[in-house]
Parts: C-alpha cells; sequence; structure tokens
C-alpha cells in the first residue's frame, strides 16, 4: 500500500471530454497514503466542469480497488489560470491545425449541389458506423446556415466546454461533434458572410481540440459556396463524396460541387447514390459518377427508419442496423475505414538526385 499505487489506479481514470488519463492532464496535485487513508488533491480544469461527476465517481472507484486503502478524503478544486494555460498549450501542441499535410488522419467532406438529398443525415450516420467500428471520429458540421448534426445525434442541446482558448466538443455515439448550432440560443438563424465564415471554420480547426483521430468528417453546406472554398484552402487533403438522389436534375447540380472541391485541390473519391428507389428516378448516380471519372460508393435505399431516427436523434445504424439504408451505410464505411491516407499535401522523405 503506497501513494505510487493509488497513482497507478488513477492512471486509469480518463478525462471524459479530453480523453486523456487525468494523472497525465496534471489533474492530480498531490496523493498522500497514511494508515490506510488515502489523500487526493484533484484540480478540475474549469469551474462548474460539466464531467465533474464522472470524474469524481470514476477517482472514488479507482482508488477503492486499490489493496489496503479503507477511506478516500478527496479534496477537488479548479486549476489556476497558469496550470490551464499549460495544459492547453501542451495538449494543443505547436501546429497551426490538427489537421495539417502531415497529420495521420483521414478527413472526408461530404458535399452535395442542392439541399433536401439526406447528406447531413448520411453524413450523420456514416460517423457513428465508423466510431462504432472502434475508430476515434470527429465530426464538423460546416453546414452554418443550415445546421442539422446535433439534432440527428440527438445533442442539440448540448454546449461545448471552453478550457481557457480551447473548446472541448461534445460527444454523441462515440463521435466528438462541433456545429455552430451549439454557440446559438434558441431559433437564431446565422446571416454571414465570407470572411466571417472563413474564420469560423478556421476556428473549428484550431481551437476545437479533437485529439487525435483517426477520421474527421465535414458535412459541408450544399452548393459551392464560401465555406466550401475556405475548406478546400484549409484542407486540400480532404477527400471528398459527392451525394446525389437519383434524379437526373440533382446530379447535374451536385457535378459543380466536385468540380470546386478539384479545383481547391482536393479529390473527388466517388459518388454516393441517396434516397435510392422509384420516387427519385433513377440513373442520377451514374450518370454523375461518370462525368466526374469516379465510383459510386454506395447506394443508400429510401428508408422511413432513416427519417424517423434522424427526428429522434438516434442513428439508424445503432437502433435498426438491419434496416436495407443502414446496411449500405454500414458497407460505404467499411470502405472508408480500409481507405489509406491520401498523400497530397504531403511532404514526402525524398529528395532529388
Amino acid at each position: 500500500m503506497s501513494a505510487e499505487a493509488v497513482r497507478a489506479a488513477l492512471a486509469r481514470v480518463q478525462d471524459p471530454e479530453i480523453r486523456r488519463p487525468i494523472t497525465e492532464l496534471d489533474m492530480v496535485r498531490d496523493v498522500t497514503v497514511a494508515g490506510g487513508v488515502a489523500h487526493v488533491d484533484l484540480r478540475l480544469t474549469i469551474v462548474g466542469c460539466p464531467a465533474a461527476d464522472t470524474i469524481e465517481r470514476s477517482v472514488r472507484e479507482a482508488v477503492a480497488s486499490v489493496p489496503g486503502i479503507e477511506r478516500l478524503e478527496l479534496e477537488i478544486g479548479v486549476m489556476t489560470p497558469a496550470e490551464r494555460e499549460a495544459l492547453t498549450s501542451r495538449l494543443r501542441g505547436t501546429r497551426a491545425s490538427q489537421f495539417g499535410p502531415d497529420s495521420l488522419t483521414k478527413v472526408f467532406a461530404i458535399s452535395s449541389g442542392k439541399g433536401g438529398v439526406g447528406k447531413s443525415t448520411l453524413t450523420a450516420n456514416l460517423a457513428v458506423s465508423l466510431a462504432a467500428r472502434g475508430l476515434r471520429v470527429g465530426l464538423i458540421d460546416a453546414d452554418v446556415f443550415g445546421f442539422s448534426i446535433p439534432g440527428i445525434l440527438g445533442i442539440a442541446q448540448a454546449s461545448p466546454t471552453r478550457v481557457g482558448e480551447m473548446i472541448l466538443p461534445p460527444i454523441a455515439h462515440g463521435v466528438k461533434v462541433i456545429s455552430i448550432g451549439m454557440f446559438l440560443e434558441g431559433p437564431a438563424a446565422v446571416s454571414w458572410r465570407g470572411p466571417l465564415l472563413h474564420r469560423t471554420m478556421q476556428q473549428f480547426l484550431t481551437d476545437v481540440f479533437f485529439g487525435d483521430l483517426d477520421v474527421l468528417l465535414l458535412d459541408l453546406p450544399p452548393g459551392t459556396g464560401d465555406v466550401a472554398i475556405s475548406l478546400g484552402q484549409l484542407l486540400p487533403q480532404a477527400e471528398v463524396l459527392v451525394v446525389t438522389t437519383p434524379q437526373p436534375a440533382a446530379a447535374e447540380v451536385a457535378e459543380r460541387s466536385g468540380l470546386v472541391a478539384r479545383q481547391t485541390g482536393q479529390s473527388v473519391i466517388g459518388v454516393v447514390e441517396n434516397l435510392t428507389g422509384e420516387l427519385f428516378g433513377s440513373g442520377g448516380g451514374d450518370a454523375l459518377a461518370a462525368r466526374l471519372e469516379v465510383p459510386v460508393l454506395a447506394r443508400i435505399p429510401t428508408s422511413l427508419a432513416v427519417r424517423v431516427g434522424g427526428d429522434a436523434g438516434a442513428p439508424v445504424v445503432l437502433t435498426h442496423p438491419e434496416d436495407p439504408a443502414a446496411a449500405a451505410i454500414a458497407g460505404l464505411a467499411d470502405q472508408l475505414a480500409n481507405r489509406a491516407r491520401g498523400l497530397a499535401g504531403r511532404a514526402l522523405p525524398v529528395q532529388p538526385r
């Protein structure tokens, strides 16, 4: 029985928002043991930390598991501004962006030419499906004017946690999510112009701490406006999936989003035909793929369960995995999970002779 044994037990406790051990985050200021009584001085990152109860419960369980410890005296305080600044600097490192050219994170942008094709619902379910495979997944709702990702994932009332200048995104179904809707009160509308939209996307990529991700998904706004261009400039290594319905008119409009992505240096890797079935005609996905010279990666059939799940904040890939649409999304997730990180924008370890 020793303070070292208690520290070892505390090293298994993770901050649920940052997802790092509390000992690694310097949240455990002091540990002493005397006569079967352990005294732990715990420092939370901020006043009113939303994860405080979870952390306290986990700390008590961890210490109770140490042989010989009969009682815990837990002192809970808050980090000083200097400690908090040191923590955020260490977490963010020296990189201007977590997703720079040398990042190992695979970045997929989900685009469409027009609204109403089910792009956001598809993106949300795709993110959840990837997370269910054990991948570390982040999702940026870049549809600033028509944000809907929080509602689809059931976190419409969630707010990010601020630690100094660093923003910790809420987590839904294993996915770290950020959306402009999380910073607005009530049914507010966003009416911003280009420069502010660009700064917002830049802040999402730099000030929001996602940690180490395997995959980052971007739910782009429909069309070829400022946000799509800004993200093309900020994330030239992103690979783009273009979503269309089978309707030929929708496919013609969707082609433009793929062309703009290529103009910014991004790679279009495939087409997803959503809402496949008789209602929206046929042939749109194949025609779009032929014009962009990429494959059709998936055909997602029209499904009532998808719509119901989106309205309820319960992704269909979790609630009804047997649904044909859920199965098709899972198949698309398999393709993206197994896809190698692209080399676009990365410095290769070779030099000309």
